[in-house]
């Protein structure tokens, strides 16, 4: 089993209240073999909700305490982002999964690159903070533009590898 951010996987969560389905994740699913994660769903955060980027830094920045996840309002949502990705992190576990698809640019489960903080869709390299929780705890990371690389032919985890 794998785990999937919950709005790759069809579920209507994001900021704008929208899903960002992959079918052949949504698939996954369907047929038991995947496990659907928000972060942000759960740390409290509502759908629809204010869009939110991490200041000064990545999902490192802000577990090391150099950096916060800040709605577009200037609220600082930085305990919602964590608590969401302790709760994520706790039922990937709690499975045994041990490899998860996480949607880019997310403040929660960007793989490669996160939004700057400055609200003008502007990227920097890095993770976001529930993506960056799984990597410190070797979980395997991607994004729904790569894990068709990672995916073992016949199976949906590391385990089948």
């Amino acid at each position: 089993m794998i785990g999937i951010s919950a709005c790759l996987g069809g579920v209507s969560c994001r900021y704008d209240g929208k899903a960002k389905t992959v079918e052949a994740l949504r698939r996954l699913v369907a047929s038991e073999q995947a496990l659907v994660i928000c972060p942000e769903v759960l740390g409290g955060l509502p759908v629809p909700r204010i869009p939110a980027e991490i200041q000064f830094g990545d999902g490192f920045d802000v577990w090391a305490g150099k950096a916060h996840v800040i709605a577009k309002d200037g609220k600082d949502v930085t305990g919602c982002y964590k608590q969401g990705a302790e709760k994520a992190l706790a039922a990937l576990k709690e499975l045994d999964i041990d490899w998860v698809i996480l949607k880019e640019n997310s403040p929660s489960c960007g793989v490669s690159a996160v939004y700057d903080g400055s609200f003008t869709g502007s990227l920097r390299e890095g993770l976001g903070v529930a993506a960056a929780l799984f990597q410190m705890n070797d979980i395997l990371i991607c994004s729904e533009s790569n894990w068709q690389d990672v995916l073992p032919k016949g199976g949906t985890g590391r385990g089948d590898r």
